[in-house]
């Protein structure tokens, strides 16, 4: 499903027209993104997490070129789904 998709869901589903649906789509979505690079997670009851995930400091090898390289530490977005959410999942995609 796309954004595009969703948006249309939503307009069909509460009679709103899409033009503002877009927008507060759009809205949503800028402001998970804005929360992250704060490093501040979001919590959505019923959908799940987003959060920011530290990844250590590792090794990694350039195979064409033979050496290896030095990959620092840094952080990642990441969404941690609800129980409910996984449940529903589970039961439905067989």
């Amino acid at each position: 499903m796309t954004k595009a998709d969703i948006v249309n869901e939503v307009s069909k589903s509460t009679g709103i027209e899409k033009v503002a649906v877009q927008k507060t789509v759009e809205a949503f979505m800028e402001t998970v993104k804005d929360s992250l690079a704060k490093n501040k997670n979001v919590y959505l009851r019923g959908l799940g997490s987003f959060i920011v995930k530290k990844r250590a400091q590792k090794t990694a090898r350039n195979i064409s070129k033979n050496t290896t390289i030095i990959i620092p530490t840094h952080s990642i977005p990441s969404f941690k789904p609800a129980k409910s959410f996984i449940g529903k999942v589970k039961s439905n995609v067989k």
